[in-house]
């Protein structure tokens, strides 16, 4: 597996390598074009020159003095001047003299290659790099022009004048390039190994301690979290945040899941233990005949109770897989009919309790966006819950009205007061308030969780207040 170390580095040191050598290509290139275009001005200057000198001598004297002092004095004068080699040559290519440090030599037999020779005659001048076929152990810069006389209205070459600069400069000033490119590229291969070094450090160790942590919650750990990164205010620190905001989740999941089981052990052995006691009372014969049938019907309560249980953790499975899976199906249905339906079958609940019920709902349909399943469902534990804890005698008020675009649906009714501090667990699973317990014996606290459940699946809210006895639930509903 590669590091992100690794990677870092070689990415950083990729992009120096290529940085420096395209910038000390370009700066080659530049230079080279410079000193060559310097180089070719210099030598055609003193070419034109030394020729233009030459054939003012012929049209003078009408021949070359090759002892002439004034003559090989200029030549040699511009030869040292401009650091470079002259040579003149007749028509012919044949060397007729040649400048080395100021001074005159005679190449005898000595000729020019006949590429030079033509081109000169031809075009009338040769630039370019060259030995002249030996004529130097390397290579030099060389600019060559004739030598021409108008005589008559003929145009005469009387021969050629060569400039030869030495180009060794060139190659020092590459060497002198690389060598500087070389140390260069060195520091800052090293500057750039060190910083990639202290960067990905910097970067690498809070994922390091992430990862850590991650394994130690596959372990069962989850009380770690990963510190020290909320001052950074960048990406790491958005995503230690983010990673111990999973944590705290599921470090709460894990305790309600541990919650959720001890609820259901306690929920389960309570009515099972009630059953095996009075079957056992039965069969051994503790119990009385004439008492039998009490513990049957004891029994048969308990049975039904375990029912009810697993079938509304049934239908709390089905609510969470929704939830996780697919957003509720929605469509307009109207309120008003769903709760007029579900007092109709809590009629004789409601008969039994002697109660009342105060309805205040608007005559028109109430359209509102949702699930009439689940909604259906909602008013059923909202009403059922309100009818149970009831005081006998008193009255059910379910009001509902229409108010920024929300229908508002609230249940009261007079009963116990609901302490403060178990408000907020109402909605908890598994949760009865202390003042129900004995006389909520049907209850196995998922019917307001599972109202929870769905209004949360839906975007919607749900309240509830307990004052002076009166306890009051409210939930709001998207108007179609």
């Amino acid at each position: 597996m590669r590091s992100l170390y690794r990677r870092q580095l070689t990415m950083m040191v990729s992009i120096m390598l290529l940085s420096f050598t395209l910038l000390a290509g370009a700066f080659m290139l530049l230079s080279y074009r410079y000193i060559i275009g310097e180089t070719r001005d210099s030598v055609e200057r003193n070419a034109g020159y030394v020729s233009s000198f030459t054939s003012t001598y012929y049209r003078r004297y009408l021949t070359l003095d090759l002892q002439d002092e004034f003559y090989s004095s200029y030549v040699a004068s511009i030869a040292m001047i401009s650091n470079s080699h002259i040579i003149v040559a007749g028509p012919d290519g044949k060397i007729l003299y040649a400048t080395a440090d100021g001074q005159f030599y005679d190449y005898k037999d000595s000729v020019l290659p006949e590429s030079v020779t033509s081109q000169v005659l031809s075009t009338g001048s040769f630039n370019g790099m060259t030995n002249l076929g030996g004529l130097y152990p390397e290579k030099r810069y060389l600019s060559a022009l004739p030598v021409t006389n108008q005589i008559g209205p003929m145009t005469v070459t009387q021969g050629m004048v060569l400039v030869a600069a030495d180009a060794s400069n060139l190659s020092e000033m590459w060497t002198a390039t690389a060598t500087i490119f070389f140390f260069s590229a060195v520091v800052v291969f090293l500057i750039s190994v060190i910083a990639s070094t202290l960067t990905s450090a910097y970067q690498t160790r809070p994922l390091n301690e992430m990862a850590e942590a991650a394994r130690k919650f596959g372990q069962g750990e989850f009380d770690i979290r990963v510190t020290g990164y909320e001052d950074r205010c960048d990406e790491i620190s958005d995503l230690a945040e983010a990673f111990n905001s999973m944590a705290n989740s599921l470090e709460k999941v894990e305790s309600q899941r541990a919650e959720f089981i001890a609820n259901v052990s306690h929920e389960l052995k309570t009515p099972m233990t009630t059953i095996a006691g009075f079957a056992e009372g039965i069969l051994d014969g503790t119990i009385p005949p004439e008492r039998e049938r009490e513990s049957l019907e004891i029994v048969v309560s308990e049975t039904r109770r375990l029912s009810r249980l697993v079938r509304r953790m049934l239908d709390l499975s089905r609510l969470n897989a929704l939830a996780e899976s697919t957003v509720t199906a929605q469509e307009a249905f109207d309120l008003t009919e769903v709760m007029s339906r579900v007092l109709i079958s809590l009629e004789t609940k409601i008969t039994d309790r002697q109660l009342d019920v105060d309805v205040q709902m608007p005559e028109d349909k109430l359209m509102v966006w949702g699930d009439p399943d689940s909604i259906t469902q909602v008013c059923y534990n909202l009403l059922d819950n309100a009818a149970k804890f009831a005081a006998p005698g008193t009255a059910i008020t379910v009001q509902i009205t229409k108010k920024d675009g929300k229908a508002h649906t609230t249940i009261r009714n007079l009963g116990a007061t609901i302490p403060p501090d178990e408000l907020p667990l109402l909605f908890e699973r598994f949760h009865k308030a202390d003042y129900s317990r004995s006389m909520d014996r049907e209850g196995v606290g998922l019917g307001l969780y599972i109202v929870k459940t769905i209004l949360g699946n839906l975007k919607e809210n749900i309240t509830v207040t307990s004052e002076d006895g009166v306890t009051q639930f409210h939930f709001t509903l998207t108007l179609a």
